[in-house]
């Protein structure tokens, strides 16, 4: 159950990474008419998965609601570990 709540967390953070992204290019203009469905998109479907999971752990599917959490919180996690590690170590990386 703790490891549902953990995967949940790590998809809310890079939600609200989306959305600071999101919110910053339509202040600068890097949002336009020509990508403004593509985000959306990308939008849509975290929410989505953010509220389907909560929905599928709900009516006692558990595994899937992991499963599906996994797909993007595990990629995520290593990207944070690797951005800790490049920022930390003081080593030139280039």
């Amino acid at each position: 159950m703790i490891l549902f709540w953990i995967l949940w967390g790590i998809d809310a953070i890079v939600g609200i990474i989306a959305i600071y992204f999101f919110l910053v290019g339509l202040s600068d203009g890097s949002v336009s008419s020509f990508n403004l469905g593509l985000w959306l998109v990308i939008l849509i479907l975290l929410s989505a998965l953010l509220g389907g999971t909560i929905l599928l752990k709900s009516s006692d599917r558990l595994t899937a609601a992991k499963s599906l959490l996994a797909i993007l919180a595990v990629p995520a996690f290593l990207f944070g570990l690797y951005m800790l590690i490049a920022l930390t170590s003081g080593s030139r990386w280039n």
